[in-house]
């Protein structure tokens, strides 16, 4: 029994490279693929923004200007939506592919309606190419796509099972929240989420699930509502 019909899923580039670290790591790709199938199939409408740090990292390009180096940036979490799409298609899942720039070789634009239909249809979207403008993390485009397709929640699957006063990898008196609110995360800065991503999801009143993804099946257990990780939530 789902809990949230409608969520929009949020993976960082760096979960498709797996223990590879870079590009794309098939292997740990399918097994992600295969958990959101799972999700399609168990009656989930599941939108997907995937970020690009697998392939360029823009904050680590030293000299080079910023626009530029965010622009390569959008157009590596391309790649990886086409390849999350290539791959759920080939696991039965039908998928859109939707960009935030004009490339309609590889994608249709941003779509509220077409998204919505998509979603309906069973259908996963994807949604690549980040907000389409600079200084903006896929962070904030989670938080804009979910509030575009009316997400019930913001599904953010990293590599820690939830939010900490500090990295818990190097404070070993880190303290995990169960629950905390958007205002939380902005007020204290907690290094979850960037503050526009937190203050559009506050507005919107969209919930967020932060968990880890070591195990994909996350996904379906976040769906379903099981208490894992941290919810952020205001009401």
């Amino acid at each position: 029994m789902l809990k949230y019909k409608r969520a929009l899923l949020k993976l960082s580039g760096e979960v498709l490279a797996g223990e590879k670290g870079a590009g794309i790591d098939f292997e740990t790709t399918e097994r992600i693929c295969a958990a959101v199938a799972n999700c399609v199939k168990a009656g989930a409408q599941l939108g997907i923004v995937i970020g690009g740090g697998n392939f360029w990292r823009g904050r680590s390009s030293g000299t080079m200007d910023a626009v530029r180096a965010d622009q390569m940036g959008m157009l590596a979490t391309m790649m990886n939506a086409i390849a999350l799409s290539d791959t759920l298609e080939q696991m039965g899942v039908e998928t859109l592919v939707q960009a935030a720039h004009v490339m309609p070789q590889f994608a249709m634009g941003i779509d509220k309606r077409a998204a919505v239909a998509a979603l309906e249809g069973g259908k996963a979207v994807i949604f690549g190419g980040g907000t389409g403008n600079p200084f903006f993390t896929t962070d904030s485009t989670a938080a804009l796509r979910a509030a575009e397709i009316e997400a019930e929640v913001v599904l953010k699957a990293t590599n820690v099972d939830g939010i900490y006063d500090k990295d818990p990898r190097k404070h070993a008196d880190a303290k995990k929240y169960d629950v905390l609110t958007h205002g939380d995360i902005l007020e204290q800065r907690l290094n979850v989420m960037d503050a526009t991503a937190a203050a559009l999801c506050r507005d919107k009143n969209i919930p967020m699930l932060v968990f880890n993804l070591n195990d994909p099946n996350h996904i379906l257990r976040a769906l379903q509502g099981e208490n894992m990780g941290t919810l952020v939530i205001d009401n």
